[in-house]
């Protein structure tokens, strides 16, 4: 299992709920959530992936649970690891999954590959 599958259920459940129109990629060796062909939150083995823009940013971090994410060495703004005791009561994760979908309205979409 490369990533928690019982909270990609959950979070599959909160936009169902929400009546988000989403699919979902393996990527990263992980499963990302894709929002209007953008990434919008993910799950990295235990940990939620969220992408809240820059913006929100400094004060997610003042959350208990929340951390820079630094896939690559270095952090990316914008992007956040909340850990899983931080996503125990669906409130918390419904907060983290707001806030992604906040964002992803001025999020840029990723360049479309243009193999052959």
């Amino acid at each position: 299992m490369a990533y928690n599958e019982q909270l990609a259920e959950r979070i599959e459940q909160i936009l169902k709920e929400k009546n988000i129109v989403y699919y979902t990629k393996k990527m990263f060796g992980g499963l990302c959530i894709m929002v209007d062909d953008k990434m919008c939150l993910g799950i990295i083995k235990e940990e939620l992936m969220a992408r809240i823009g820059p913006d929100a940013y400094p004060e997610a971090l003042q959350k208990e649970y929340c951390k820079e994410m630094n896939f690559t060495g270095r952090s990316m703004k914008g992007y956040v690891y909340i850990e899983p005791d931080g996503l125990d009561m669906d409130e918390e994760l419904d907060y983290w999954i707001q806030k992604c979908l906040d964002f992803n309205p001025f999020a840029k979409a990723s360049k479309k590959s243009t193999k052959k």
